[in-house]
């Protein structure tokens, strides 16, 4: 039987900095993780988390230092290959990032799966693929719809509505395992999370945790923007910068980091975004009718 087990993504950087129109994002951040560990991005709001999380997804570029995803190059500047940011966004997948890849409050849950899964039947079957039936395309796919939901430990039948429930009315545990069930279904390398502990106290804030280091130690590498980095992970930490202005392409003299990274006024989260993708809506009639229509031409 073919092996289905996702191989996680290394991620390493050095002086990498992402610079907008109110100054540095981040700045001389350096990291180096393994396949499948869990790299938690810590620090207050404001200081560039974000802009770093989807700078090493390949979907912003950066203007200094260069880092590396699965052996991926990104160096910074215009000279970037976007060949290369191409190739990591298609190994790495976003769970809720707000203005990005936020979850749509009116459709359900069985919507949001269907969803995704007729954009893997159409945007994520390697050539290969093709040459095996269709009815065998379409079990594998809802095979690894199931696998999400169990890997994101999300049962929609638990919920108020089963798989009818709306996200409006999920809690935000339950909004955020379905935007990772929804990231897992692709199986990524690297799996992305912004505000990973926002507006979660207590036995959630350590179910999140629990979640995303079962997901790392499944083999799949996870990037977690966090306010407090959990005991095990990796951590990169920002701050806010001591210069209140750049003053050039360098900042200001002396303006580097503390131990990681350093950084002044956040830049707008959508410049230089590369990702163009967009959710669309769709309707459903339940888990077991979304999955089944995978199957349709």
């Amino acid at each position: 039987m073919k092996d289905t087990t996702p191989r996680g993504a290394a991620v390493s950087a050095t002086g990498f900095g992402l610079r907008g129109p109110r100054g540095w994002a981040f700045r001389d951040i350096a990291v180096t993780a393994e396949p499948g560990a869990l790299v938690a991005v810590e620090g207050p709001s404001g200081t560039g988390r974000t802009c770093l999380l989807l700078a090493l997804t390949g979907r912003m570029r950066a203007h200094s230092g260069h880092a590396e995803v699965a052996g991926l190059r990104l160096p910074a500047g215009r000279g970037t290959r976007r060949g290369h940011m191409a190739a990591v966004r298609r190994i790495s997948a976003l769970g809720p990032v707000p203005g990005v890849s936020e979850l749509e409050p009116s459709l359900t849950v069985a919507e949001h799966l269907r969803e995704r899964a007729l954009m893997e039947r159409r945007f994520g079957t390697p050539p290969r693929e093709l040459l095996r039936s269709r009815a065998a395309r379409a079990a594998d796919l809802r095979q690894r719809v199931e696998t999400a939901l169990e890997g994101a430990g999300l049962a929609p039948e638990t919920l108020p509505k089963g798989s009818r429930t709306t996200v409006r009315d999920l809690e935000r545990l339950e909004s955020l395992r379905l935007s990772v069930a929804l990231g897992l279904i692709g199986r990524p390398r690297l799996l992305a999370v912004d505000d990973t502990d926002l507006k979660l106290h207590g036995e959630e804030r350590a179910a999140v945790w629990e979640l995303l280091t079962g997901v790392a130690a499944a083999g799949t590498t996870v990037l977690a923007v966090c306010s407090q980095a959990p005991p095990g992970s990796v951590v990169v930490r920002t701050t806010a910068a001591d210069a209140a202005a750049d003053d050039g392409p360098d900042g200001p003299p002396g303006a580097r980091a503390d131990s990681t990274d350093r950084m002044t006024e956040p830049t707008d989260r959508t410049a230089d975004v590369t990702d163009g993708k967009t959710d669309g809506k769709t309707d459903g009639k339940g888990v077991a009718d979304a999955l089944a229509a995978t199957g349709r031409a």
